[in-house]
């Protein structure tokens, strides 16, 4: 009985050794709303540098608290590395 108590002890503590390195090297999601002067907007998980002006940055739950209507649009995400401009993908 005592074997078998001891080798719980010793099984939770490993697991716990590595849940918490595993906790320690990931990293926190980046996900962000881009919006141009087009008013087309669209989520990214990496901070690029957009051609020409008039971007905005807003963290991700920004897209929940926004009304959409005919002078903003929100687009789908793409994969590749890109923007927007006037509703058309536009790749890097």
């Amino acid at each position: 009985m005592t074997f078998l108590k001891t080798a719980v002890s010793a099984g939770a503590i490993a697991l716990l050794m590595v849940s918490s390195a595993l906790v320690a090297t990931t990293e926190p999601v980046s996900a962000r709303m881009i919006c141009n002067d087009s008013g087309d907007c669209w989520h990214t998980e990496s901070n690029y540098k957009y051609p020409g002006r008039g971007y905005s940055r807003h963290n991700d739950d920004w897209y929940f608290h926004q009304t959409w209507n005919d002078k903003r649009h929100y687009r789908e995400p793409h994969h590749d590395r890109g923007y927007y401009k006037s509703g058309v993908w536009i790749g890097f």
